[in-house]
């Protein structure tokens, strides 16, 4: 039988074989990429000695995520997503965005790209992302939609995943005043998700940029959903929970910003609403500042997690090209 190994002979396809083989966020393969690179991790599979540092039981269970792959299966899939026009980048491309490497062994093996892939090579400084609620009500919707104008007409990049709700809001506003913005998928590009924002996303990856860790033909799962929470976090100065939940993936979108050190904010809203209690919690616990408008992230020096990595300067000041501050209330 041919090994993968033998197929795949530079660091990128080694990549991208990778990301269809082991579930994104994998610190012991991203560990062994930064130590041995891409191929090398391969030919480390298809053996049965040792792994660099793990021990015979971890070195197996590591292994058994690569024991149903077929090599010739993995061949053909990037060849399609090639004949496709599928873009791909590595750590050490020109466009690779720098800030994920902030994530250290958890940043993406690669990221497979639809659109302007040079919107990464921006400086961090410019990124916002704007994520919350698929249930949102009108109200979080308006508030979404009027950062996102906002930040679209002081030539910010919005980031959002592309759901229901607040992060459809952002796109949607954000594409109707011109400005740029990314989609952050938890499953292939060529599957647009949810199916509702199809036409949506496809316009993202005309006009802007649709990227996910996950390769062309992945399904979203609970887990790609967590995972990504990580990237949205980590490609932006900012991160703005509009409305959400309790348990909302946009928490876990805001709490990974604030361990990483970015600027958190939170948009207030009524006490009587469920939509509520994650922003009214961020800001209550301290891990967020509140925002009414996109000045409020910026005029204010941000709280940093006690050890929290620097990651450089944070978003330069935006004047609000409307008078009211409180127009988002």
């Amino acid at each position: 039988m041919t090994k993968l190994s033998e197929l795949v002979q530079d660091e990128r396809t080694a990549r991208m074989a990778l990301s269809m083989i082991v579930e994104p966020d994998d610190a012991v393969t991203g560990r062994l990429l930064g130590e041995v690179g891409a191929v090398e991790v391969l030919r480390l599979a298809e053996r049965d000695d040792g792994v660099p540092g793990l021990g015979t039981v971890d070195a197996r269970v590591w292994r058994a995520q690569f024991e149903r792959s077929d090599a010739q299966t993995h061949s053909q899939r990037i060849v399609e997503a090639q004949r496709m026009g599928i873009g791909v980048l590595i750590p050490g491309d020109q466009d690779w965005p720098s800030a994920l490497d902030d994530l250290g062994d958890r940043r993406p093996y690669v990221l497979w790209t639809r659109g302007a892939s040079s919107f990464l090579a921006r400086p961090l400084s410019e990124f916002v992302t704007i994520t919350g609620a698929r249930a949102a009500t009108s109200y979080g919707e308006h508030v979404a939609g009027e950062l996102a104008s906002d930040l679209a007409n002081a030539e910010r990049v919005v980031v959002a995943g592309g759901a229901y709700g607040i992060e459809g809001a952002a796109h949607r506003t954000a594409l109707a005043s011109g400005g740029d913005t990314i989609a952050v998928m938890a499953n292939g590009v060529d599957r647009p998700y949810p199916m509702g924002h199809r036409e949506l996303l496809e316009r993202v990856a005309d006009l802007g940029l649709m990227v996910s860790e996950v390769p062309p033909g992945a399904a979203p799962t609970r887990h790609r959903f967590l995972a990504r929470a990580r990237l949205m976090a980590a490609l932006s100065a900012a991160t703005v929970v509009v409305e959400a939940g309790a348990r909302s993936g946009s928490m876990a979108v805001a709490r990974r910003a604030y361990q990483l050190g970015r600027v958190v904010g939170a948009v207030p809203g009524p006490v009587t609403s469920a939509t509520s209690v994650g922003p009214h919690h961020l800001l209550r616990e301290g891990t967020a500042k509140l925002v009414t408008c996109v000045s409020d992230l910026v005029d204010h020096p941000e709280r940093r997690p006690v050890g929290g990595p620097p990651i450089g300067s944070a978003v330069p000041s935006v004047s609000s090209p409307r008078s009211d501050p409180h127009r988002a209330m």
